[in-house]
């Protein structure tokens, strides 16, 4: 018989004072260590709790928390806030780039800046912020989610573009100067929207407005050229005559997909360039000559204006005097701009038929695309 007041439990002896010792010291160490415990608990999920429901910190707090480490001082090789010349580099790849880039990490930056809570709308932000800080004129997100139609090249010209663009301040062609904008669209529409994209001069990148897209960036520039009221010079006449440039610049619709084609002398190019960079040596390097075009393609979805790289495109540029050059077009990344290119021998001042392939992931057949191309 087991005595009274004794009870066995997980192969122990114990008595009912030692229950209630025990019972003692566990509620004086719940008092003391409970309460704290759920306290640091409750207010470190509070910022996650509050961030789901839509309370986003602005750009400077979020870089005051979060980014100051680095960027205040430039360390780990960050660009320091206030580096015009570091940030304006780097706006060029618009906001969607830079933001890719601190969600994903890079060199010695950990993803998300190494803060998980923040939210896609707070990086965008912080973001923001710095740019502004280092010179940039840039609009602070409100909305990750918020679907904004695509603006009309007029609404972004009268927005932002005005400012210089109809005074001629800076340099920049005026709106309509058909005079001053011929020889910056000689070599075709995409330079253009490039040099935009990248900014160059006294123009930041994009104009200093990251929010806009590729497609809205080309609808702005062919507004100023179109918008032809202004004749100056002895070539007045001439100009005004000039065809009006489309939109779409040599451009194609077949299968749901926006196809372009731009075509710049290698020779440009190599002017631009004159030391070693990412786009001097694509494509194995800039050949030498005179006679060597590069030849550009823009793959766009026709619904969404989405820009497609993982297409594989084919080009076959074929003369009565010279033959039939084929090559394949490679995938270019600069900043945001994706499109497909290489260079092609392209001497004579005869009629060019340019026939392009493309075929996109999924689909049975290839879709293809002509483009007749004479040289000025």
């Amino acid at each position: 018989m087991r005595p009274v007041g004794i009870v066995k439990k997980r192969g122990m002896l114990m008595t009912h004072r030692t229950h209630a010792v025990i019972d003692r010291t566990l509620d004086s160490v719940l008092k003391r260590f409970a309460i704290p415990t759920i306290f640091a608990l409750t207010t470190s999920i509070a910022p996650v709790t509050a961030a789901a429901q839509g309370v986003e910190r602005s750009g400077k707090d979020v870089v005051e928390e979060s980014c100051f480490a680095c960027h205040g001082s430039g360390a780990n090789g960050a660009p320091k806030i206030g580096d015009k010349q570091a940030w304006a580099k780097r706006a060029s790849q618009g906001l969607t780039g830079l933001t890719k880039n601190a969600l994903n990490g890079i060199r010695q930056m950990p993803p998300h800046g190494g803060n998980t809570n923040l939210t896609d709308t707070e990086i965008e932000r912080a973001i923001t912020y710095m740019v502004n800080q280092s010179g940039g004129n840039w609009t602070e997100p409100v909305s990750r989610t918020a679907r904004v139609p695509e603006r009309t090249g007029e609404q972004i010209v009268q927005a932002r573009c005005v400012k210089c663009h109809q005074t001629g301040e800076g340099g920049a062609p005026r709106i309509g100067d058909r005079e001053a904008w011929i020889p910056r669209v000689k070599e075709g529409l995409d330079v253009v929207v490039r040099s935009a994209i990248q900014g160059h001069g006294g123009m930041p990148a994009r104009g200093g407005q990251a929010d806009l897209t590729d497609a809205e960036i080309r609808s702005a520039i062919v507004y100023m050229f179109n918008k032809g009221t202004v004749q100056t010079g002895s070539t007045a006449a001439a100009v005004a005559a000039a065809p009006a440039m489309r939109a779409d610049g040599m451009h194609k619709v077949i299968a749901g997909t926006e196809i372009d084609l731009g075509i710049v002398s290698a020779e440009s190019i190599r002017a631009r360039h004159p030391t070693p960079d990412y786009e001097s040596s694509m494509h194995g390097g800039i050949p030498s000559g005179k006679a060597y075009y590069h030849l550009n393609i823009s793959l766009r979805n026709s619904d969404n204006k989405a820009a497609i790289k993982d297409a594989e495109v084919e080009a076959r540029v074929a003369n009565p005097v010279t033959g039939v050059e084929t090559k394949k077009l490679e995938l270019m990344e600069i900043g945001s701009a994706i499109s497909y290119g290489n260079y092609f021998r392209m001497p004579e001042k005869t009629p060019y038929t340019i026939m392009v392939q493309v075929r996109k992931p999924g689909s049975s057949q290839a879709i293809e695309a002509k483009f007749d191309f004479k040289h000025d």
